[in-house]
């Protein structure tokens, strides 16, 4: 981890939409400075950067975090950070409010593989090659060129001054791995756990680039996304809860026990957005005790 301990780690995706038509980037410094953002942010909350992709307006960050927690900490510090970049670039106040941050939980190596697939296909979004965009980690992946062998300058010999003009932060980076080119750029192989995602594709990059060209962006989008932002009629969320039950316990709902009830109810709490009485009325429980499982 970030702060050299040892930690069990699972995989999330965490997305940052503007919302009502937000442009949060608006130019190259604008890209550079989300890019860096999410690194410095990844730093500061202890989670580890696997892929990345800023578009105009939203971003989406694959991680290896400890927990919920942590994912939820890093989405929002990075709101955060890039809303005093825009404030004091731009002079508008309260344009982020209207940004929403999502962590999910990547349950499966299905939801593992096709999202690591699905961050770098965003570039699309901004009407570039995959391959040649700029502000992805996708170049890190399957690279075959050591980092010691790039023409670069190390991050942890900045200085604290060129630290805030090149990384916009006054955090101190001396045991950091990045380097930038000779543009100021992040190198995506310095920051990004390319080792991980190779090997969630069997380290093969024709497995990782198959699974990008045959993927469906709207169905990914309404997984990831969409279907954890919008309210869901009950025949919509049971679908889903059907479809993690049989996933985590190969079970339908209403075959589920007590134990494995109070395990599935947080997460889907966490990652769909629902309620209280539609989560009772699908698990059969009554509304005080999904409210005991959910700590409310």
């Amino acid at each position: 981890m970030p702060d050299g301990n040892v930690r069990y780690v699972y995989p999330y995706h965490v997305s940052m939409e503007g919302q009502e038509k937000v442009i949060l980037c608006r130019d190259d410094e604008d890209y550079d400075a989300m890019v860096k953002i999410i690194c410095v942010c990844a730093r500061r909350k202890n989670v580890i950067v696997i892929i990345y992709a800023v578009v105009s307006n939203h971003s989406h960050v694959a991680i290896l975090a400890e927990c919920q927690e942590d994912a939820d900490s890093f989405g929002e510090e990075i709101k955060r950070m890039y809303s005093m970049w825009f404030s004091r670039k731009y002079g508008r106040i309260g344009v982020m409010r209207k940004v929403d941050v999502k962590a999910l939980l990547l349950d499966s190596d299905w939801y593992t593989r096709n999202t690591l697939a699905y961050v770098p296909r965003n570039a699309l979004d901004n009407g570039c090659n995959i391959s040649e965009y700029p502000w992805s980690g996708y170049r890190a992946m399957f690279s075959g060129v050591a980092l010691n062998g790039l023409s670069a300058r190390k991050v942890a010999d900045m200085t604290k001054a060129e630290r805030r003009a090149v990384m916009h932060t006054g955090d101190k980076l001396a045991d950091v791995p990045w380097l930038v080119d000779v543009e100021g750029r992040l190198i995506p192989k310095s920051v990004c756990d390319f080792e991980y995602l190779e090997q969630a594709f069997e380290h093969d990059q024709a497995y990782f680039l198959k699974t990008i060209g045959g993927q469906n962006p709207a169905e990914m989008r309404h997984k990831l996304i969409e279907a954890t932002r919008h309210r869901l009629t009950d025949n919509e969320f049971l679908k889903i809860a059907e479809e993690t039950s049989r996933r985590w316990f190969s079970s339908a709902v209403d075959q589920l026990s007590s134990e494995r009830k109070t395990r599935l109810i947080p997460y889907l709490f966490r990652t769909v957005k629902t309620t209280v009485p539609q989560l009772s009325r699908a698990f059969g429980l009554p509304r005080e005790v999904v409210s005991h499982i959910l700590g409310l």
